[in-house]
């Protein structure tokens, strides 16, 4: 009679284990089980993607508000300013003369902004809670200088003063605050000055999106650096723009019923995720419960227990990915309505979680399209192939960051694209992929024959190394994996111990062959020889 109740347990357990592998059509085959996940999937991603899409076309008019008003301070503000910025820095002036005239245009502009201005501006608070203009200048203590004799004396501390120009103030007459002594500059010790103000503005172009406009604070800063003492004084302009909520919106329209609609249909995403996030979640719970059951039992039966990838068979990887993404997706629609409502205004941390809960949710559409041959072969060779990869990418970066270390420290003070490491990584990932090859060898400067020669060297054994060799590597990781899989399908895939116990007969029933989604997963082999073994179930 026990060994009766064995085998019907035995059974049950292997029929469980049957169904939970099953993938959705074969699950509605076999118990008439409609695949409420799968369905549930295919509408979360329209349902994200179109709130993502809509999403993205409300951003684009933020971005463009801000970086098209940037734009227009610099043509306000710097006087000279050409449409385009040299280099790192906006502008550049050579004389003394032209730094004054600079920096009394940019205070003559800020007070006449309301007659010059194009857009809907006007006067922010700044830090000091007052309306004005905040000047202030960095020079050394002390010192004098003599180029001619040669003589130096300087006090390196720094001292900064600053002085506030307020709308009264500049309304008088124009000379009275420009022959303060204040802008007396002693340029053989001046570090920089630094004028600072803040603007407020209201974004009206999203009133033709049928959305509520936005309030912004634009905090601007100019900076005339003179830290090098090299003859050129360079002129940076960086604006910060704020959203802040509009203190008072009273617009007449259709406006108000759109944001409402917008509301409701983000409210449906995070419902749809919500529920996504419950029935993975409990997909995962119930996986883990037969994996508690089948390890009991061969314990039990066979006094072993089973190899680790064995159990994690149980533990559905897209299940963990789908989960992640739901989580994003009902805090980035949370925001996302927050914004709307103009409660909140960080689309940047929205954006983050919205943008990458749709990556998510379009990489798990990979899932489904293992269930055809044709695409699970590729879907096996990423999977074998990328442990091997990763290896190999970790011992061709100690080679890449050598080689990077190297071009900033020699060919830095030779070559723009070497001028730091960021430039560096950027350019010889330029060259790894063949952009931009004959101008990284042509702007280096010849000042040095052997800084040159060394460039030459430097820049052929790199190509040589990674394009002919390291990316053949790469290539031919890839395609054994490929090659491999491609055998274990024509001669079968290496049996593991949960496939072995799926394929035993009852003692009453006859086996039957069933096709499994699981069989196309990674799995444990038992290896006598080396490591990189695939280890695949079929």
């Amino acid at each position: 009679m026990a060994h009766l109740d064995s085998e019907v347990t035995e059974e049950c357990l292997r029929e469980d284990l049957k169904f939970y592998f099953m993938n959705p059509c074969e699950k509605f085959r076999a118990r008439q089980q409609i695949p409420w996940k799968m369905g549930l999937q295919i509408l979360k991603i329209v349902m994200v993607t179109t709130q993502l899409v809509r999403f993205g076309l409300s951003n684009q008019l933020v971005v463009a508000f801000k970086e098209e008003n940037t734009v227009a301070f610099k043509h306000l503000f710097l006087k000279g300013y050409s449409g385009v910025d040299e280099d790192e820095y906006s502008c550049s002036v050579y004389t003394q003369e032209d730094t004054y005239e600079s920096i009394f245009f940019a205070i003559s502009q800020f007070h006449r902004l309301r007659n010059l201005s194009l857009g809907t501006l006007g006067y922010g608070k700044n830090e000091d809670n007052r309306i004005g203009l905040k000047v202030c200048k960095q020079h050394y203590k002390k010192g004098t200088m003599f180029p001619s004799n040669e003589t130096l004396n300087i006090d390196s501390d720094i001292e900064i003063d600053c002085i506030h120009l307020d709308l009264q103030t500049l309304s008088k007459n124009p000379q009275d605050w420009k022959n303060s002594s204040f802008f007396r500059l002693a340029f053989y010790r001046l570090l920089q000055v630094e004028i600072s103000f803040h603007l407020k503005g209201i974004d009206l172009q999203t009133i033709h999106s049928r959305e509520l406009p936005d309030c912004y604070i634009f905090q601007n800063t100019i900076i005339f650096d003179n830290k090098a003492h090299s003859g050129k004084i360079k002129i940076y302009f960086d604006s910060d723009a704020n959203i802040e909520e509009c203190k008072d919106l009273n617009i007449s329209g259709s406006i108000q019923k759109n944001t409402q609609y917008v509301l409701v249909f983000d409210a449906f995403v995070i419902v749809i995720c919500l529920a996504s996030l419950i029935l993975c979640t409990r997909s995962i719970v119930l996986g883990l419960r037969l994996r508690k059951r089948f390890l009991n039992f061969f314990l039990e039966k066979y006094k072993r227990c089973v190899c680790n990838a064995d159990q994690w068979e149980f533990i559905n990887r897209w299940y963990i990915l789908v989960i992640v993404s739901d989580l994003m997706s009902i805090i980035g629609s949370i925001l996302k309505m927050e914004i709307k409502a103009k409660n909140l205004t960080n689309y940047d941390l929205c954006s983050i979680l919205l943008g990458t809960s749709t990556l998510f949710v379009w990489v798990g559409v990979i899932r489904y399209l293992g269930y055809f041959q044709a695409y699970n072969v590729l879907i096996l060779t990423m999977q074998a192939s990328l442990p091997k990869v990763l290896r190999f990418c970790a011992c061709a970066g100690m080679i890449y960051l050598g080689y990077t270390f190297c071009g900033w420290i020699v060919l830095g003070p030779y070559h723009d694209k070497f001028e730091n490491l960021n430039t560096v990584a950027e350019c010889l990932f330029s060259l790894v992929n063949g952009d931009d090859m004959y101008a990284t060898f042509a702007h280096i400067q010849q000042k040095s024959l052997l800084v040159w020669l060394f460039s030459r060297l430097y820049l052929y054994s790199f190509i040589s190394l990674f394009i002919y060799m390291i990316l053949s590597l790469f290539i031919a990781i890839i395609t054994d994996s490929y090659d491999t899989i491609k055998k274990y399908q024509q001669n079968g895939f290496p049996a593991t111990d949960l496939q072995e116990f799926l394929k035993e007969c009852g003692s009453k029933e006859k086996c039957q062959k069933e096709s499994s989604a699981f069989l196309s997963c990674i799995c444990c082999l038992r290896r006598n020889g080396s490591d990189d073994h695939l280890m695949l179930i079929n």
